[in-house]
């Protein structure tokens, strides 16, 4: 069983900067990739970023320039560094990970954590 715990989040004023991190734990043979979604309007889930295990990162074109995903293989965490927010980034963000059980790369899942509020007020 594998959990994602995530923590961080808040309420913050335009213009500034909060920071989200998601742990994993459990029975994990290699964490492929980790990243972080969030919920937009119609309750879809939009990506926002992702890293993998080799350091190749991805960001959506909202967050580009403003946010910064970076992970600390040791602790099996992933960190979202929102600089520069805006009200628009108001939203639930959700960490994901596509975490490998054994040798066999088809045994790739992905988890989700159970989401955290990002508040941002103009």
């Amino acid at each position: 069983q594998v959990q994602l715990v995530e923590s961080g989040g808040g309420s913050v004023q335009a213009g500034g900067s909060l920071i989200v991190s998601c742990a994993a734990s459990g029975s994990i043979f290699r964490l492929n990739a980790m990243g972080w979604y969030r919920l937009a309007p119609g309750n879809q889930r939009e990506f926002v970023a992702t890293i993998t295990n080799t350091g190749s990162t991805i960001y959506a074109d909202t967050v580009q320039g403003r946010f910064t995903i970076s992970t600390d293989n040791a602790k099996k965490t992933v960190y979202l560094q929102m600089n520069s927010l805006e009200p628009e980034d108001t939203s639930v963000y959700y960490c994901y990970a596509k975490i490998q059980h054994t040798w066999n790369r088809a045994s790739e899942t992905d988890y989700w954590g159970q989401g955290t509020q990002v508040t941002v007020s103009s």
